[in-house]
């Protein structure tokens, strides 16, 4: 008997096999031999087209593990099309490795398993209004916005929606921006559950996610917190998804399979049949024209919990203020940040650019170091003293001869945090100064130790990136300085007001969060700027408002819909022609506008030049069918990459 086997591999279709008299149906693991190997496959619900005769290949083992639910291959069949991506990769998201998990022991799971654990986090009336509303949309599928200013209790309210789910036998799964945020969740989800959720993301270790991975479609972890990949894992019994920070672009995955995990959630929602919670304290453009459209229901939350007020808001204007030579901290700054440190307070100095300059110049020959593999300025990062590109990773020294054959003397341009960083420590040598950035928290232990710290403030002083902005509770940080409050929105950028908003709205909502007075202060040339001014009346959905209007009328998302074709090659006429033709040919096949071919902002990355098309159509999925067909028929020359990338949000 024949049965369609889908292989983890670039293929678009199941293949077909016979089934060795082996009791299979839709959603078994098998072993089949495919060309010279063995592969893992699973049994699909569609059979290839092919009209051709060919040998048929036997199966050779049906796997000891519970089969793939049919919702979940409805939903990766639909993931495909949707996304443009052959469906042999789509099963490989779910897979650990292109294989799967037979046997682990039963102690592997204790830590995961259910306590029953009272309730002592108490809710209060706001948040039992909020918590009756979204369990009066019911068991089945449905979107509900939980939107709260930043320190209203929003996680409290959607944990006493889990613990009711979870102990009714269903799973939950969380989805996180970052995977930096993981450590304090998850030391909040024990206190609060008195069980361990399973955390997944990109470094969890692979003894841990083959543990996960059987725990998960045998139903003997019930949740999971994690990032984008944890929403291809293979829940026995998923009862419901909540996607924390929905606003956040990092829930975009823009290499590699392209996909928008926020989205995706609400889709595997649809296909589960099961409630999907999005949580918010700025909700997207996206997400808030569907509120608008009423295609999702809302709650609200617009007091801080115990009624803590919010930040106040100052504008140090440095077109008029002091600011001394080589430094990057106004007069009137510091002597702010000195009245909060003598009543304790902790303060954070907000900058978002890693390392200690954006670029470094010879003043002598004037020349700029950039990155030969990538069209951007190398960072130069002053701790491990070497000049950094932040796309494809080359390193240097600084070590550079100049025309005079005598070294370079270099100017350090602009600051990142390292520099702040030193500026501050010369200011306050007494004070506890610590980088809370991507490269001080990739290390587990570290971020885990800092973190502790902090929270027992025995750092004084923070100075960090945008990652400080997602989720952290510290409850003494009662000082934000924001160094640069310049909001230069780049023009290929359609979403740099929102991101902007939405970053400073969840920066200042890492102030006061324990009720104590608390101020974020913005230093700037642009006092007048319509991002400061949002920020400043508190009312951020009237920017969305405004917003939706904008894109409205300019035939924008989210009431268009754009697919990014990215054409990328090692040599840069071969590339820009192969853009044109791809143009010609897609035009031909595809009746949507096509915009481009254009050079990519950053041209060059990682020694491939870079174009970009941009369909623009109706919000309709024919369009992706349509585009799909034609992509298959063009062929691409040696040496050229086509990349799709559907909803996207990074025009780089």
């Amino acid at each position: 008997m024949k049965v369609p086997i889908l292989i983890p591999n670039i293929f678009d279709h199941p293949f077909t096999y016979d089934n060795n008299s082996l009791k299979l149906s839709e959603g078994n693991f098998v072993i089949v031999p495919f060309g010279s190997k063995k592969v893992t496959g699973v049994v699909w619900n569609e059979f290839e087209k092919n009209e051709k005769k060919f040998l048929i290949k036997k199966v050779e083992k049906k796997l000891d593990v519970p089969k793939i639910n049919e919702s979940m291959i409805k939903f990766l069949n639909w993931f495909s099309i949707y996304n443009i991506v052959p469906i042999g990769m789509s099963i490989r998201l779910s897979l650990l490795e292109q294989d799967v998990v037979e046997n682990i022991s039963d102690n592997n799971f204790i830590q995961y398993k259910i306590t029953n654990k009272d309730l002592k986090n108490k809710l209060n009336s706001d948040q039992e209004k909020c918590l009756r509303e979204i369990k009066k949309k019911g068991k089945n599928f449905n979107v509900h916005v939980l939107d709260g200013v930043t320190g209203s209790g929003k996680t409290l309210v959607y944990f006493h929606r889990l613990w009711e789910v979870i102990h009714k036998g269903y799973q939950a799964l969380i989805l996180l921006p970052e995977i930096g945020l993981t450590t304090q969740f998850k030391k909040r989800f024990e206190d609060f559950f008195g069980f361990e959720p399973a955390v997944w993301h990109s470094s969890t270790t692979k003894k841990n996610k083959k543990i996960i991975w059987r725990g998960v479609i045998e139903n003997k972890i019930k949740v999971v917190v994690g990032a984008r990949s944890s929403l291809f894992l293979p829940f026995a019994k998923l009862g419901i998804i909540i996607v924390d920070e929905e606003h956040d672009s990092s829930y975009k995955q823009d290499v590699g399979i392209c996909y928008n995990a926020r989205d995706m959630a609400v889709s595997r929602g649809f296909f589960e049949k099961i409630p999907v919670n999005l949580i918010t304290s700025i909700p997207s453009v996206e997400t808030f024209n569907n509120i608008i459209k009423n295609k999702y229901s809302i709650s609200r939350l617009e007091k801080r919990y115990a009624n803590a007020a919010m930040p106040n808001l100052e504008i140090i204007n440095l077109n008029n203020k002091k600011i001394s030579n080589k430094s990057w901290i106004s007069n009137e700054t510091i002597e702010k940040v000195n009245n909060h440190l003598k009543k304790g307070d902790q303060v954070l100095f907000f900058l978002n650019r890693r390392g200690f300059a954006p670029f470094v110049i010879c003043k002598k020959c004037f020349n700029k170091f950039l990155c030969p593999n990538c069209s951007v300025n190398l960072n130069y990062h002053k701790k491990k003293n070497f000049l950094l590109c932040h796309y494809c990773g080359y390193k240097t020294n600084l070590n550079k001869v100049c025309k005079d054959n005598k070294k370079c003397e270099f100017i350090m341009c602009g600051p990142g945090v390292e520099r702040i960083a030193e500026e501050l420590e010369k200011k306050y040598p007494d004070k506890k100064i610590v980088i809370f950035s991507s490269d001080t928290l990739n290390k587990k232990k570290y971020a885990e130790d800092l973190i502790d710290k902090i929270e027992k403030k025995k750092i004084d002083i923070l100075v960090g990136t945008q990652l400080i902005s997602k989720g952290f509770h510290f409850s003494k940080l009662n000082c934000i300085v924001v160094i640069d409050a310049d909001f230069t929105s780049h023009g290929y950028d359609l979403r740099s007001a929102e991101k902007n908003v939405q970053l400073y709205h969840q920066l200042s909502g890492r102030a006061g969060r324990e009720g104590l007075p608390s101020t974020i202060y913005f230093q700037t040339y642009t006092p007048n700027d319509e991002i400061l001014l949002n920020l400043s009346t508190k009312n951020p959905h009237q920017f969305l408002l405004n917003e939706i209007e904008l894109r409205k009328r300019n035939k924008l998302p989210p009431f268009f819909r754009f697919i990014s074709l990215i054409v990328s090659g090692k040599k840069e006429k071969q590339t820009i022609d192969e853009a044109i033709k791809i143009k010609n040919q897609i035009e031909q096949k595809v009746n949507e506008e096509v915009l481009g071919p254009v050079n990519s902002p950053i041209f060059k990355i990682n020694k491939n030049y870079r174009c970009r098309l941009l369909i623009r159509s109706q919000k309709n999925i024919s369009v992706q069918k349509k585009l799909a067909k034609a992509i298959k028929k063009i062929k691409i020359s040696s040496g050229i990459k086509l990349m799709v990338d559907v909803d996207p949000i990074n025009f780089n």
